[in-house]
């Protein structure tokens, strides 16, 4: 429940009907929690968010158009009063501390039992912030590190293309993701080696597995 006793009222976005419809079949069933709207992309989230005025979004980072994290940065404007909760299959710690720095309230992974969901809801609700345990301590290492900032030059959409490659998904499994042109995402790759200052792919992913974007 919200602070005035009614259901909390949550907003879901992902281009996967099944899994809003495997989301809404989970919180649904929750006495405090109504899913008040879903959204299959950015774009159509912001359209929405106005009239629907949810509490939370649960939003994911790797979807069609302006993308997750681009959305997220716009939200923040739009409807301030929304609180982000990112629910995701990425996992690595130079991510979570880049959509950190963007303004969210939670972040979870979609590898996360249904009980962290509801948990992370709740929590995200009582105005407090929710990190995955498991992400959590990645991101410590990570920080205490120091490593992540070499990608701060890029852009939302450099950034989400180059986290994808350097996961081993090909030009054509990026273009499929994220609905673009092979011809476009070998663009954003020559934009990206550019903004890092790299030569090569070689040295891309050198830098990846250096900046603990990566593991090997």
């Amino acid at each position: 429940m919200t602070e005035h006793g009614n259901p909390i009222r949550i907003m879901l976005v992902d281009d996967h009907a099944v899994v809003r419809a495997g989301y809404r079949f989970l919180l649904e069933s929750i006495d405090d929690m109504a899913v008040v709207a879903e959204a299959t992309c950015g774009e159509e989230a912001l359209e929405q968010v106005r009239s629907v005025n949810p509490d939370i979004m649960v939003i994911d980072l790797a979807m069609p158009g302006m993308g997750g994290i681009e959305a997220i940065r716009q939200m923040r404007t739009v409807s301030p009063a929304t609180r982000l909760l990112v629910f995701t299959m990425h996992e690595n710690a130079a991510f979570v501390e880049h959509v950190l720095q963007i303004g969210i309230d939670g972040y979870i992974s979609k590898n996360s039992s249904p009980e962290t969901l509801v948990a992370a809801l709740r929590q995200v609700a009582a105005g407090e912030v929710y990190i995955d345990a498991r992400v959590a301590q990645t991101l410590v290492i990570h920080q205490t590190r120091s490593a992540g900032s070499r990608f701060m030059p890029l852009s939302s959409r450099e950034f989400q293309i180059l986290c994808l490659f350097v996961e081993a998904y090909s030009v054509e499994s990026i273009a499929g993701e994220l609905s673009l042109t092979p011809k476009t995402v070998s663009n954003y790759l020559t934009q990206i080696k550019d903004k890092l200052q790299v030569n090569n792919t070689q040295e891309l992913m050198r830098l990846a597995i250096s900046e603990g974007l990566v593991t090997v």
